[in-house]
């Protein structure tokens, strides 16, 4: 349950008669509506309000149903949306409300001799009256739409069709805009009553039912006026608010309780992944197996793929440098790995490509079909492993014109700036902007890479600089170090991890 449905469910029982006891001492709602209709008599005669034709009374009948009496004498059974103690009393709105009518149309101004109050200077049942602009309204309408202490004031139409506020205090001269309706009660001690009510979720129903218009819902006055509320015994109304108030605090107890629980559950799946992710790649996801190949085999044939690409034309000589932590050296950040792994630099296990942008001036550089990455494109695409495709592609010309690189097939792009940490394994060849950097393993499982170097991100993310935005650079991110398993237990290590990844995504 949401602390706004606990918090509706409270109201709800509040105005079911259920949240506090009734009293037998307590004088009954009955008397309260004699009082309000008396005083309505007082108001009528004095020519301050007139006298509702449609005006009508609902009492309870001896067979224990509700009836409505007209104006024409005329009697019918009236259906109330739920039962209510005996000392309560079923009205209508305009039987208890002296107005209910639209507000004054009028344009907002920076200056003028009225506040106008509208829909939107009310928040969390707040107005804060600096913001609220002014309006002109002629003296002789002022009276009539001057807002005062205990008007109720409700959106009529739109988005916040039914929202309400309870005017208690106004520090300036104000009025209220042509998009509210205001209800001003007989007697004011009524009005907080009132305005529990239309936060409770039977008003909603009724404001459902009763709201017209299919562009834009809206509801009118003369509809509001028909709302059945229930009406408790004055002294049991003060009980009420007690009780609420109290309520209100353990609401927002449950309500800090209930964010905080609803961020771990958000969070939760991806701290899951991490937490795997780092175990993973300490040795303790997967058993080490003795007769794997031994990592230092696997170093070899690394240096021997290396050499082979060097002679070939297609590594410099600064690329066959390596960069190797063997167990036993003095390097506590790697200490706690297995025996038969070993930890070394990217660089040392795979080559580190950089891109570039052809001139955008220069369409033909743009209309080739080499899958041309950016970290925008990345970011699109971070719940998948394997990157699909970008929003631009380079020619070869494009490609020819740039310091941008053809990358072959089944290498690891990671964005390095704007922002660092994007990864994708991208299965054909492509190139990148200078905002990515790339990983062509040698020797090693792909996926096995993008989960190692996904696990130091956070470290990766240390290590970069800049003002503008932060970004690694080549030598930077070559220079990382990454704890490196016998291939067997690389596949071992993916295969887990995928399995796991894949029960985890039922969480999100």
């Amino acid at each position: 349950m949401t602390p706004e449905q606990l918090k509706a469910s409270i109201l709800q029982r509040a105005m079911e008669g259920k949240l506090v006891s009734q009293d037998p001492d307590d004088e009954p709602a009955s008397e309260l509506l004699k009082r309000i209709k008396a005083e309505k008599e007082k108001l009528i005669k004095e020519g301050k309000i007139k006298r509702d034709k449609n005006e009508t009374e609902i009492f309870r009948g001896d067979d224990g149903l509700h009836y409505e009496k007209f104006a024409d004498g005329t009697v019918k059974q009236v259906d109330v949306p739920f039962e209510i103690p005996e000392s309560w009393e079923w009205v209508r709105l305009s039987t208890i409300s002296s107005k209910i009518h639209y507000g004054y149309t009028a344009s907002a101004k920076e200056v003028g001799n009225a506040k106008l109050l509208r829909i939107t200077d009310i928040q969390n049942n707040q107005v804060n009256w600096e913001t609220v602009p002014y309006c002109d309204i002629s003296l002789d309408k002022l009276p009539n739409m001057q807002v005062v202490k205990n008007d109720i004031l409700i959106a009529r139409t739109g988005g916040t069709i039914g929202k309400s506020f309870l005017i208690q205090n106004v520090t300036e001269v104000a009025v209220f805009a042509s998009y509210l309706i205001r209800v001003q009660m007989v007697v004011g001690n009524v009005s907080d009553f009132v305005k529990t009510f239309i936060e409770s979720p039977n008003y909603w129903v009724q404001l459902q039912e009763m709201s017209m218009g299919t562009g834009q819902p809206n509801v009118n006055a003369t509809n509001l006026s028909t709302l059945l509320i229930p009406v408790a015994p004055i002294a049991e109304q003060e009980r009420i608010f007690s009780r609420i108030d109290e309520l209100e605090r353990n609401i927002q107890q449950y309500s800090d309780i209930y964010q905080a629980l609803e961020k771990l559950n958000k969070e939760f799946p991806e701290k899951l992944r991490k937490s795997i992710l780092q175990y993973a790649m300490q040795g303790k996801l997967v058993p080490q197996n003795p007769n794997d190949e031994p990592v230092e085999v696997l170093l070899e044939k690394i240096r021997q793929e290396k050499q082979k690409l060097y002679e070939e034309g297609k590594l410099k000589k600064k690329d066959l440098e390596e960069s190797i932590i063997y167990k036993g050296d003095d390097n506590s950040y790697y200490e706690n790995i297995p025996k038969s792994w070993t930890t070394v630099s990217l660089a040392t296990i795979g080559k580190i490509t950089s891109g570039g942008t052809p001139k955008s001036t220069e369409p033909k550089f743009y209309d080739g079909d080499i899958i041309w990455i950016t970290p925008a494109d990345m970011g699109k695409q971070q719940k998948n492993l394997y990157f699909s495709d970008s929003n631009k592609h380079l020619s070869v010309l494009g490609l020819n014109s740039s310091s941008a690189q053809l990358i072959k097939e089944n290498s690891i792009v990671y964005s390095s700036r704007a922002p660092v940490g994007h990864i994708n394994i991208v299965n054909s060849l492509y190139t990148t902007n200078q905002g990515c950097k790339s990983v062509t393993p040698y020797q090693v499982n792909v996926e096995w890479l993008y989960h190692a170097i996904k696990n130091v991100t956070p470290y990766i993310i240390k290590k970069a600089s800049g003002t503008t935005f932060l970004e690694i650079s080549a030598t930077k991110f070559s220079e990382i170090y990454i704890s490196l398993p016998p291939k067997e237990e690389q596949c071992r290590i993916t295969q887990v991890v995928d399995l796991l990844n894949q029960k985890i995504s039922q969480l999100d």
